[in-house]
């Protein structure tokens, strides 16, 4: 980027949200009122407690899985020393500090988990935890209080690294010097290793244990990817829709949408990779316990859930981004972020749900509310973030 670009990037009247029509306070207040429909709906009629909770849990996982890509993409960017997403940088760091409000819609979780109620992991059943060998045998990682400890740790961690980077990226824009940028570097190397190994147990925790029978030791890698590809197309959608009310003209180029879709691209070829080789590794290796979890999900209409990953999560983007004038096209790089964002619902739909509803594949009233309530919710936490912050780093060196 040469000087007068930066210079005009730097000055330019469009770098702060000032009205987005609906306050945040409302929008988070709608999601709230969306969530207390759905447990109601859930509490009192046939669907039942536990079909909220399952549909509620697979809703946090999907934004959430967000923000923790968002964290990557941060902390990414500051160990490669990257120079091309300077401009696109702050919205990520805007999607992480959202982090905390989803610790928070996780305590009702936490909580019904620490009171006994095993609606949505079995293991807590206090019989069961005396009947099940494999259950009794978890027993030490598998409890509610270090359950509770572990969520805790999750988020106190995570807050606390995505507060480290915001907080340096605003402060770099206002100092004398580059210091703020220097400690971003320095401390990315442990904030990924730290990254990386919460994001790998909070998997396990809130994911593959809800069959806790079942088990895959790549299966925090599976979760990383699809959060990597879900945080590629939002940055895309997000960078997009404020580009088309008037912000980031300037600043966002066809050459960062280009970038994004390599990366877009690239992450999509790494989840069916992954996802393969754990469904290779179970296959071959033929254990019970670990193919029933397959075996539940290649029956009863789920296996077509199944095959709409494999096409949709990955052979139409991959001959849809293939080619360098789609990655180039900011429509259809838009629809293919959309697209991208749609099937890793369903990737973790596949993942949840089978555990409440191994006999009918259904999407309905729980699915629905529950992911528009926390996705409101959220929505208006991002938006509320975004009034008060430049859109770019404007202090930052590589700018």
């Amino acid at each position: 980027m040469n000087a007068t670009t930066a210079r005009q990037i730097k000055t330019s009247p469009n770098l702060r949200v000032t009205n987005l029509g609906l306050r945040p306070s409302t929008i988070i207040a709608m999601g709230l009122a969306a969530l207390v429909i759905a447990y109601l709906v859930g509490a009192f009629t046939s669907i039942g407690v536990s079909r909220f909770l399952h549909a509620y849990l697979l809703s946090l996982c999907f934004f959430l899985s967000i923000n923790l890509g968002a964290l990557f993409f941060v902390v990414l960017q500051h160990l490669t020393r990257a120079r091309w997403s300077v401009v696109i940088r702050r919205i990520a760091e805007l999607l992480t500090s959202t982090i905390p409000i989803l610790g928070l819609l996780m305590l009702p979780v936490v909580v019904a988990m620490v009171l006994g109620d095993s609606e949505l992991y079995s293991w807590n059943d206090a019989e069961l935890r005396q009947t099940d060998v494999l259950i009794k045998g978890k027993a030490a990682y598998l409890n509610a209080p270090f359950f509770a400890l572990r969520c805790l740790f999750y988020f106190a961690t995570w807050t606390a690294i995505a507060r480290f980077y915001f907080t340096k990226s605003v402060a770099q824009d206002h100092a004398v010097d580059f210091r703020p940028t220097a400690q971003m570097r320095k401390w990315s190397g442990p904030a990924m290793i730290t990254f990386a190994a919460t994001v790998n147990f909070a998997a396990f925790d809130w994911l593959m244990s809800l069959d806790p029978h079942w088990f895959s030791t790549i299966f925090g890698i599976y979760f990383f990817a699809g959060a990597v590809v879900a945080v590629l197309a939002a940055l895309t959608l997000v960078s997009a829709l404020l580009q088309r009310f008037g912000y980031l003209d300037r600043a966002i180029t066809i050459e960062h949408y280009h970038d994004l879709g390599k990366l877009l691209f690239g992450f999509m070829f790494f989840w069916a990779y992954i996802a393969f080789s754990q469904f290779l590794l179970i296959w071959y290796a033929n254990i019970p316990e670990e193919t029933v979890w397959y075996l539940h999900r290649q029956q009863h209409g789920w296996q077509y859930v199944g095959i709409l990953l494999i096409a949709g999560h990955f052979l139409l983007p991959f001959f849809g981004l293939m080619s360098r004038s789609a990655r180039r096209n900011q429509s259809v790089l838009v629809f293919w972020s959309m697209f991208l964002l749609a099937m890793h619902w369903v990737d973790l739909y596949w993942l949840a749900i089978p555990t409440v509803s191994p006999e009918r594949v259904s999407v309905g009233a729980m699915e629905l509310l529950t992911l528009l309530g926390i996705g409101a919710i959220w929505a208006g936490a991002f938006a509320g973030k975004l009034e008060g912050t430049a859109l770019v780093p404007t202090g930052d060196p590589n700018l």
